[in-house]
């Protein structure tokens, strides 16, 4: 039986550069489009989003705007600090890729899918991602954060 070779450290962190800066970029776009449909609604006074009864889907999709947003501008700053962080090994780099992509995905849509549905003033079923996607997000910095201080050499 053959094994396959591991994958060198300067594939992965080009890889996964790539997959963040593509995810990054479309999130951002995706998000800045959610914006301005959220101000179209607004615009054009679309009662089942401005009336009283639906504070909170205005809510929870003002906040999956934002955090989309934010996180965009995340994936793209973790890419650009690869190098930094995992120099010369990538222990801990597929867990904090893996954590900080599924955080741009959950925690945002958490938010808006817990806004289509809502009951009285709670928000839809939907919403249990957001928390999940938060503690994603709290290992992928965590993780960055210790490999960034820790690293032994920089490029």
């Amino acid at each position: 039986m053959t094994e396959i070779p591991d994958e060198s450290n300067e594939a992965l962190l080009l890889r996964t550069r790539r997959r963040h800066l593509v995810f990054g970029w479309w999130a951002l776009f995706g998000f800045a489009l959610l914006g301005l449909v959220l101000e179209g609604l607004h615009g054009f006074k679309v009662h089942w989003f401005l009336d009283s009864g639906y504070e909170t889907r205005r809510l929870l999709w003002r906040l999956a705007h934002a955090h989309g947003v934010l996180l965009a501008l995340v994936q793209l700053g973790f890419a650009a600090s690869l190098p930094f962080a995992w120099p010369d090994d990538s222990r801990g780099l597929r867990l904090a890729s893996t954590s900080l992509l599924l955080a741009g995905l959950l925690l945002p849509l958490g938010f808006f899918v817990g806004g289509i549905e809502i009951y009285g003033s709670d928000p839809g079923p939907g919403i249990v991602l957001s928390p999940v996607g938060g503690v994603c997000l709290l290992i992928a910095v965590g993780r960055t954060a210790w490999a960034l201080a820790f690293c032994r050499a920089s490029p």
